[in-house]
């Protein structure tokens, strides 16, 4: 059966149908949530937050054909709702700067260029922030982030080329503070 076909019988109501589409993005889903939340637990967790939300709002599915990128965009809400109650709990202070600072300390250069990279990702603008991730981190086309961010394809282009730009920036600047 198509994921389509698969995404209609959810919609009505079929359990093992919804399983089934679960188990095709589970391993993409927790990709997502790990880049976001950065630790394994709480990675979990957010799948299995998104996934009951999902069940639990799967009437809502407008295009059955776009249960992935409906899929995704519920996981990302959750997660980019479970960053910013980190932030306030730990009074502002953020992880990037943690890592940052241990890393150095260990002298693992390749460890720090990702955290200075991760840094750098995380100071971007939301939605280039988004951009950035799904394309590099988790492989989607131009397409799938189109749909899955709801935007036209042309604006995911300006994001991306906006957000490039500005990690380059980014970058350059700090391998002058390093170098």
């Amino acid at each position: 059966m198509d994921n389509e076909l698969l995404a209609l019988a959810a919609k009505r109501g079929d359990d093992a149908a919804f399983y089934s589409l679960i188990m095709q993005h589970r391993e993409k889903m927790y990709r997502i949530a790990y880049t976001y939340l950065k630790n394994e637990t709480d990675a979990l967790e957010a799948v299995q937050e998104a996934t009951c939300r999902a069940y639990m709002q799967i009437r809502k599915l407008k295009e059955p054909s776009y249960f992935g990128s409906w899929l995704i965009r519920i996981l990302m809400n959750y997660c980019a709702d479970e960053v910013k109650r980190r932030a306030r709990r730990n009074g502002g202070r953020d992880a990037a700067a943690t890592n940052v600072e241990s890393h150095t300390a260990s002298g693992e250069s390749a460890l720090l260029e990702k955290v200075l990279l991760e840094s750098a990702v995380e100071q971007l603008d939301a939605n280039y922030q988004k951009v950035i991730q799904l394309k590099y981190y988790h492989d989607l086309t131009i397409t799938e982030i189109a749909r899955t961010l709801e935007k036209p394809e042309g604006t995911i282009k300006t994001w991306l080329h906006k957000a490039l730009g500005g990690l380059r920036q980014r970058l350059e600047k700090e391998s002058e503070h390093h170098g």
